[in-house]
């Protein structure tokens, strides 16, 4: 045997005194008990108020009338039929699944349910686990009549809970039409009740003397913008403002999402919004409305700008790390009292606590700087620019001089292949051959020669592409520092997603840069300085051992440049002879190809 509650009955010294152990082999039942309201359940001053104990006093009869005894009680307190979800009705179906229940003892129908749906879902369950559902006030059983007594009966609890909403809906609209004020009054207000001179109760809403000038003060501190919500919040609490204490609640000071509510509720100027609708209230603002409106103006331009900030806060953002968790570094933006705005870039990791760093933080205005003097250190002379230049062009040369045989042997292979298509072509035409083996030799021979030109444009292009990439990256090298100081935010950005991948700023300010292909070469020093070596060499008399620089070096093969529009080159360039090289800055155009090298043109 099982008790469901201890509390006091005034019907019965003992409220689960029908709660006995039954006679072996004696049918059993279980009572269930509900009331809508927290208000019905504790009515009177009593844990289950009235309610909940003349129910379980009618059902104890009815079992009585039944011959049997209920096992187990349950109990929903504070719950609507309109939802079945309740706690203590999944409890029971539960519970009569698992054990051998003969009966469940309502008192009414529509304490089960007050929707058809939810009825028959309800009633099959108990049917299935072979419950005969009863009811202590009506007539319901499995007998025909009964069956059709509980049908009407579930519909009438259906159409009086939809009509008892439709009712309170209308009523409410009418009383916010009015201009009353539906439900308890927002802060800096009071719900007054008075009687007139014939006893009859009268409901008004007054002006709390305590609470009320804070909530006006906040309204015309805010409109005039120099305030954040957050701010506004933390002034509020100091100067005392707290809601109002309940029975339940003690008085506390308001979160900041309740500050913003406040400053968006349109009750405070006058109007009683009701199922999105405005209507003039009776009670007294607090604010005129053009301060009310101000402040939504107000509220609004920080909305946007917060989003704005949000995209992109600064164009340094997603580049810049810390230089001890790695973590990346965020804006942060604070503001006086005075509305000065201080922009900082802070740690995420320490600003989330994800990591133990303690980064502390450094003005924006300090990174940019230290950005904009590495550029200036990083930007190359020309003399270095024409030394990396010579250099990495002398590397293709001997590359492709390497590879010159298999080049020659690509152009021989589709010399043939074009010659023995011709070759078809005049046996087809006379009549040497028929038209089906011509067809296949030509499909063929046409694969073959698509894969041979596909290989020799290939043999041409990647070099092509690499030189003119390398042209483009050792060009912005040697002007860096110069278009970074006159680019905007937007190709600022650009700038450093081109050179770097990260940089992280360590606590002395220093920065450690991670570059970007193929900037992590060309501004290698060691790179650099073998480039000025070459380039005093070259300027020497040719000799074998000079023409060895470079040759079986890795170098150019370290260089991928990828996303960078190429420049157009002159194919002499390529030329392995270096048979005439146009002087540096000239584009010569790129038909004339000298005769002996023409194989190299596109």
């Amino acid at each position: 045997m099982t008790t469901a509650s201890n509390n006091t009955d005034p019907v019965r010294d003992d409220p689960v005194q029908s709660l006995i152990d039954p006679p072996e082999g004696a049918a059993v039942a279980v009572s269930y008990l509900r009331v809508s309201t927290k208000e019905q359940a504790e009515k009177g001053g009593r844990d289950e108020g009235f309610s909940i104990p003349a129910q379980r006093e009618a059902n104890r009869r009815k079992a009585e009338q039944l011959g049997t005894a209920v096992v187990e009680e349950f109990i929903d307190a504070g719950e609507s039929a309109r939802k079945a979800d309740r706690p203590e009705l999944m409890r029971m179906i539960r519970y009569v699944k698992q054990h051998k229940i003969a009966y469940c003892i309502v008192h009414k129908v529509d304490r089960l349910a007050r929707n058809r749906a939810d009825d028959v879902t309800i009633h099959l369950a108990l049917q299935q686990a072979g419950v005969l559902l009863v009811s202590a006030t009506e007539n319901i059983d499995e007998t025909p009549s009964g069956m059709l007594l509980h049908g009407i009966m579930s519909t009438i609890a259906e159409f009086y809970s939809r009509n008892l909403a439709t009712e309170v809906t209308k009523g409410m609209t009418q009383k916010a039409a009015g201009g009353g004020t539906l439900g308890k009054a927002p802060i800096g207000y009071l719900n007054v009740r008075t009687r007139d001179e014939l006893g009859r109760e009268a409901r008004t809403v007054e002006l709390d003397p305590e609470r009320a000038p804070l909530v006006e003060w906040a309204f015309k501190a805010y409109a005039s913008g120099n305030w954040t919500v957050s701010q506004l919040h933390d002034e509020l609490t100091s100067r005392g403002l707290m809601s109002l204490p309940t029975p339940k609640r003690p008085s506390k000071p308001l979160a900041v999402s309740s500050v913003h509510r406040l400053l968006t509720n349109a009750y405070y100027k006058g109007d009683v919004t009701y199922r999105g609708v405005n209507y003039r209230g009776a009670h007294q603002p607090v604010v005129p409305a053009e301060v009310w409106y101000q402040v939504q103006s107000v509220l609004t331009a920080h909305k946007s700008a917060a989003e704005a900030t949000q995209i992109h806060d600064h164009y340094l953002k997603g580049t810049i790390h810390c230089g001890a968790c790695g973590s990346r570094l965020i804006v942060s933006n604070a503001k006086n009292r005075h509305g000065n705005v201080y922009c900082y870039f802070v740690c995420s990791g320490r600003h989330s606590k994800r990591t133990n760093c303690d980064r502390s933080a450094i003005l924006i205005a300090d990174v940019e700087r230290l950005i904009e003097d590495y550029y200036q250190r990083i930007q190359i002379t020309p003399a270095q620019h024409e030394a990396l230049a010579g250099m990495l062009h002398h590397e293709f040369d001997q590359l492709m001089s390497a590879e010159v045989d298999e080049l020659a042997q690509f152009t021989a292979n589709r010399d043939r292949l074009q010659h023995e298509q011709e070759r078809l072509l005049q046996a087809h035409y006379a009549d040497a051959i028929p038209l089906a083996l011509l067809k296949r030799e030509q499909d063929r021979i046409l694969a073959e020669l698509d894969q041979v030109n596909r290989r020799i444009d290939a043999h041409h292009g990647e070099y092509a592409d690499a030189r003119a990439h390398l042209d483009d990256a050792l060009n912005l090298l040697e002007n860096c520092a110069d278009i970074y100081n006159r680019c905007d935010d937007a190709n600022r950005r650009l700038c450093n997603q081109a050179f770097f991948t990260k940089v992280y700023i360590d606590e002395d300010d220093e920065l450690r840069v991670e570059n970007n292909r193929p900037f992590e070469m060309l501004l290698d020093p060691e790179i650099n300085a073998n480039a000025l070596n070459w380039a005093e060499n070259s300027n020497k008399a040719r000799t074998p051992a000079n023409d060895a620089v470079g040759k079986g070096s890795s170098l150019v093969r370290r260089v991928e440049v990828r996303g960078l529009e190429p420049l157009t080159l002159c194919l002499q360039s390529r030329c392995a002879t270096n048979c005439a090289i146009p002087p540096k800055g000239t584009r010569p155009h790129t038909e004339s190809v000298c005769s002996d090298h023409s194989a190299w043109a596109l």
